[in-house]
């Protein structure tokens, strides 16, 4: 009694511990990436106007940060398996802090969308590859609950980037328009958090000493006996791992499934001006409210999907109630609120990605998980280049979200089947 009672205590400190240590920080720093990738939002509002960017032109330089993303995804993610995701990170984030910055001295299209390019390739690897570094801390029971800790970023960066996008919107410093300094104050944090990287994170558990000994050991073991039971189950190559048809159905899953995400990420400040008409300062405060449920719904399903180890259809319901609210808020016509209030419940489907991303290192391991993680982040990522580009090509011609969000719809309903029809655990390629 008295040595299993022990090995519970070393447990449940060394997760605490880990979980303290690693997540605020890695939380801080995802805060800090999105909303640097999503920050043109904001930006939107009076840049495309001193630009005179149409709304195909805006669409389709919000969305090509992913073609520069998918470049690198797989190599990041197997350099932080690999290598060093300190290091790794270190230099994402000091690469694309100046890149944000230089978003402050575009005046062309050709500029807008060559500094886009550079801006989603310099940050390729992050997202994916943080993913994989939870992997080398916390055990897949504690996988989805660890995510979620990390992927509330997501609504917390639209939280704060909307009160501040209105206000530094309403500046003029220095001869330049507002829009300018929020490109250039938003690419300072991640140059300074980029430096403190690289001494702060640890990148294997054994190295860290800042656990106790037996602490250190038992995450050790633990995290090897994971990786042996699987090689032991069926072992894949990195190559083998690509080629699997759950891992590019995974991928497809997500290529639809993102529709959802950006299409508010990029059009939503965007949508409440041009249906409300009110300043930018109340839109951008507007636009802080959908995140907020996004933030509890995250954390609900991720903890929720780690107490039942289910996984598909807590990923599955998430993406029903958005493409219900979609299709609600096409039908609420010029009915501002109610359609606002249907963007909010809308906005919810992001919930999916805390129960998503646990679904790949369930059957796969090591650099073959590493290399399936990059693979689908960029292939499912090129349906954030496509969302914003389709709602803005038809903005343009109809001057309606309406056709948009019908696409929206039909990514959803797509990535739905798909993820109710997939084999969770692979036998062969």
């Amino acid at each position: 009694m008295n040595l299993a009672a022990s090995a519970s205590t070393i447990s449940l400190n060394a997760r605490r511990r880990i979980a303290w240590r690693l997540l605020p920080f890695l939380f801080t720093l995802f805060v800090v990436a999105f909303l640097d990738r999503v920050n043109v939002s904001y930006a939107g509002l009076e840049m495309t106007h001193d630009l005179s960017f149409s709304n195909r032109v805006f669409g389709l330089g919000s969305g090509i940060f992913f073609v520069g993303y998918l470049l690198f995804e797989i190599p990041g993610c197997l350099i932080v398996e690999r290598w060093s995701a300190r290091k790794w990170f270190s230099r994402i984030m000091i690469t694309w802090g100046f890149i944000t910055a230089l978003m402050a001295f575009i005046k062309t299209p050709m500029h807008f969308y060559l500094v886009r390019i550079l801006l989603g390739a310099a940050e390729a690897g992050f997202f994916p590859g943080i993913l994989v570094y939870l992997t080398h801390w916390f055990r897949a029971e504690d996988r989805a609950k660890a995510s979620s800790m990390f992927m509330i970023a997501i609504p917390v960066a639209n939280i704060i980037g909307s009160p501040l996008g209105g206000w530094l919107l309403g500046v003029h410093w220095l001869g330049m328009q507002g829009w300018r300094w929020l490109f250039i104050l938003e690419g300072i944090p991640a140059i300074v958090f980029g430096i403190i990287t690289v001494f702060y994170l640890t990148d294997w558990p054994r190295e860290a000493q800042w656990l106790p000994p037996e602490e250190r050991v038992w995450i050790t073991a633990e995290l090897e006996q994971e990786a042996l039971a699987k090689r032991n189950a069926r072992s894949y190559t990195i190559w083998e791992a690509l080629r699997l048809a759950s891992v590019i159905r995974l991928a497809l899953i997500y290529f639809f499934a993102v529709s959802s995400i950006y299409a508010l990420t990029i059009w939503l400040p965007t949508f409440l001006k041009s249906t409300s008409g009110k300043s930018d300062l109340s839109v951008t405060m507007l636009s802080t409210l959908p995140y907020v449920f996004v933030l509890f719904a995250m954390l609900f399903n991720g903890w929720h999907s780690d107490r039942t180890g289910e996984r598909r259809w807590h990923t599955a319901l998430p993406l029903m109630c958005g493409t219900v609210a979609f299709a609600l808020t096409i039908l609420a016509g010029s009915h501002f609120w109610f359609a606002f209030g249907c963007l909010i419940v809308a906005a919810t489907a992001n919930s999916f990605l805390v129960s998503f991303w646990p679904i790949p290192s369930a059957f796969l391991g090591e650099s073959a998980a590493a290399a399936s993680i990059g693979l689908i982040n960029s292939i499912g990522n090129l349906g954030s280049f496509v969302t914003p580009s389709v709602i803005g090509f038809f903005l343009d011609r109809t001057h309606s979200f309406a056709p948009g969000f019908l696409y929206v719809i039909g990514s959803l309903l797509i990535a739905i089947y798909l993820l109710l029809t997939l084999r969770m655990r692979p036998e062969n390629s």
